[in-house]
């Protein structure tokens, strides 16, 4: 256990009331020394032993001049004492001693007369070290020019956190005079400040000792009360030499310009990172609806709480924009995307949603205008501009939405639609930086979603090609039942030169033909209508599947083209199969009570080669027996071998269907993805009861 002091434990603090014991003195060790008029010692303190070297038993009766004074210095001793004893005026000044070990020392002497109650007349001096004196002066002199001459804001606050001083920087920091800070709190002299963060500041650190440094506060004061400022501070704990603790000590420095171009500097980070994270995932599809996801996705929550996106139905539908004018704007809703979940979401329209926007409308404005709009306060008289009705409006106002922007999306100078932006928990208002960032997103969105727009417009025309140049439905041939689909390729890629076809021959014969142009878009689709019909007058002629094969390379050369076929001919009076193939995947044979199986053919090269001669073949089409025909796109990924997925297509193959149409369409369910870059002809024709054998 430690030991006891007149407060208790050693260490402690005294209780309060208690007087309370100062450091300063003992810093200084001031010495006492009384003489009698003759200038003999008749006191010695410890702090003279300490000083002077000399016990108390040493110094005792002993002529103080003799003892501490040296020869040289005597006479002049002897008279400034002479002259203190006669006239009472104290002496005060630096002196040099002799200390017990005979070093010489500077000593800094208060000496004066003192009177008993028998009318005695006695010396008093006080003395200490000159030099600890000297540094204590320096020291206070330097802490006082600090402190007043400072630009840093300095204030002392006792344990009860009640202001003991503050210096001219603070109080003009503040707004408040110095001498109105002292003996109140923060909170009652800085009450626009969080004045409960700072006190739980300042006793953390009255508490622990430990200094708090460079924390960051941000508020108003008198000073400027119509602009935040941001401060940095600093806490110290104040203790005397003894330990004992005085209070706290805060710095203070205003680091608005500072704060605010590193905030300015974040942000700037920021907006380049959302742009480079809005270029990497803004625009990875050709397809207008995912883009726009992508672009909301993009904007919230870094941008906005939430983010809307609508494009003009005109655009979509591929007519020329409304002129501008009072008539209302037609809009398609594409995109919402919130932060959180919130009331905003019902307001906007949902994904694939028509509206109506009056001219009134903000959006109808900004479409019109092709000029973005920004209400960084939104009142309630906005919201009637900004909601497509009063129950949306009435929901935007529960939501808490304070800040609109919309944005038009712009690309080759034609306006596609709005970008519109709200916020309700992110409490800041849309300001000029966050209009520049949305008009380089809402650029790069507008491009990706125009390039999307007119692709798609060029995919369907090319599909409406494809489509009107296969036959609607097959013919209708005895003996013979077939089933046909078509399937263009994914979104991401154009439609292909796939084609199928069902050609009626004499002796109730038919041409199976599958065919696949090399290549992809309009071009692919318009030269497989050419194949097609070059190879249905073929047909008519009745010659055998090479001559076909041989005069359909000749006409592809020409075009410059290159393309795969199957061309069979079913004889049903035979039950019999003729079939040469050019560079095409081998057809399906499924025998009827047996394993489906590849067609063992020789391949051929691609039409368009040239010069090379074909080899047909002929197997068996006994009744109940299946021809399946087919395209590349079907079975080819870029990920899986060929012969796995051939593989795949055999065994889905040996599961029976009640028809041909179930089987197609379980094949394409089961092989095709959505995505799949390349398009589909399948053929399949079931043999019937009509043929004689062979």
């Amino acid at each position: 256990m430690g030991t006891a002091g007149p407060f208790g434990p050693a260490g402690d603090q005294p209780p309060p009331g208690a007087p309370q014991r100062s450091g300063l003195l003992d810093l200084l060790s001031v010495a006492a020394v009384l003489l009698d008029g003759e200038g003999r010692i008749v006191l010695w303190s410890p702090q003279a032993e300490k000083l002077f070297g000399y016990t108390a038993q040493e110094a005792l009766g002993r002529f103080a001049g003799r003892l501490l004074v040296h020869e040289r210095d005597l006479d002049l001793v002897i008279s400034l004492f002479a002259e203190v004893m006669a006239t009472g005026e104290s002496w005060a000044g630096a002196f040099p001693v002799r200390h017990k070990d005979g070093s010489s020392r500077l000593v800094e002497f208060r000496n004066m007369r003192l009177l008993d109650d028998r009318g005695d007349f006695y010396a008093l001096g006080i003395a200490t070290d000159e030099e600890i004196l000297r540094q204590v002066e320096r020291d206070v002199a330097l802490s006082t020019r600090l402190v007043s001459q400072s630009p840093i804001g300095l204030a002392v606050l006792d344990t009860e956190l009640r202001y003991l001083a503050v210096n001219p920087a603070l109080a003009r920091m503040n707004g408040v005079p110095a001498e109105e800070h002292i003996g109140r709190s923060v909170p009652e002299v800085l009450p626009f400040l969080d004045t409960d963060a700072i006190e739980a500041a300042l006793r953390q650190v009255l508490a622990s000792g430990t200094p708090l440094v460079d924390e960051y506060t941000v508020g108003r004061t008198p000073a400027d009360p119509d602009n935040e400022h941001t401060w940095s501070v600093s806490y110290y704990r104040l203790e005397d030499p003894g330990g004992r603790v005085l209070g706290v000590a805060g710095l203070s420095v205003d680091v608005t310009d500072r704060h605010r171009a590193a905030t300015e500097a974040a942000r700037a980070r920021r907006r380049l990172a959302m742009i480079a994270d809005g270029t990497a995932r803004i625009g990875t599809t050709l397809e207008v609806e995912q883009t726009a996801r992508e672009l909301a996705e993009v904007a919230v929550p870094e941008l906005a709480d939430v983010a809307a996106v609508d494009i003009l139905d005109s655009v979509l539908e591929g007519r020329p924009p409304q002129a501008s004018g009072a008539r209302p704007a037609l809009f398609r809703a594409l995109a919402v995307k919130a932060a959180y979940p919130t009331e905003a979401v019902r307001a906007a329209d949902p994904p694939g949603h028509l509206a109506s926007y009056g001219a009134d409308r903000l959006a109808t404005r900004c479409v019109r205008t092709g000029r973005p709009l920004l209400i960084a306060h939104v009142q309630e008289r906005d919201l009637a501009h900004i909601a497509r009705d009063p129950e949306a409006a009435a929901l935007l106002a529960r939501a808490g939405i304070h800040t609109y922007l919309t944005m038009p999306l712009i690309s080759r100078g034609e306006v596609l639609g709005a970008l519109g932006l709200t916020r309700a928990r992110n409490p800041l208002p849309f300001d000029e930086d966050d209009l520049a960032l949305a008009a380089e997103l809402a650029e790069r969105a507008a491009v990706c979603i125009d390039n999307a727009r007119l692709y798609q417009g060029q995919r369907n025309a090319a599909i409406t090609l494809q489509r009107s140049l296969l036959p609607d439905r097959p013919p209708h041939r005895k003996g013979l039942e077939i089933a046909t689909r078509y399937q263009p390729a994914g979104t991401t890629s154009e439609v292909g030169g796939d084609w199928f076809d069902v050609v009626p021959l004499g002796a109730d014969k038919t041409a199976l033909v599958v065919g696949d142009v090399m290549g992809s878009g309009i071009g692919a689709a318009t030269t497989m209508g050419r194949l097609r019909t070059a190879t249905s007058t073929l047909a008519d002629l009745d010659i055998p599947p090479t001559e076909v094969l041989r005069h359909i390379d000749k006409i592809t050369a020409d075009l410059d083209q290159y393309a795969t076929c199957a061309y069979a001919v079913y004889d049903p009076q035979h039950a019999v199969c003729h079939i040469a193939v050019a560079g095409h995947l081998p057809p399906v044979l499924m025998p009827t009570g047996r394993s489906p199986e590849l067609l063992d053919l020789p391949i051929g090269v691609p039409l368009g080669v040239g010069g090379v001669p074909f080899e047909e073949a002929t197997f068996r089409l006994r009744p109940g027996d299946q021809l399946v025909l087919y395209t590349d796109g079907l079975v080819e990924t870029r990920h899986d071998p060929i012969d796995e997925r051939l593989a795949l297509l055999l065994d889905l193959l040996t599961r029976p269907d009640r028809t041909l149409e179930d089987t197609c369409d379980r094949l394409l369910d089961a092989l095709r993805d959505p995505g799949d870059p390349d398009d589909v002809a399948l053929l399949i024709a079931r043999a019937g009861g009509q043929g004689r054998g062979t």
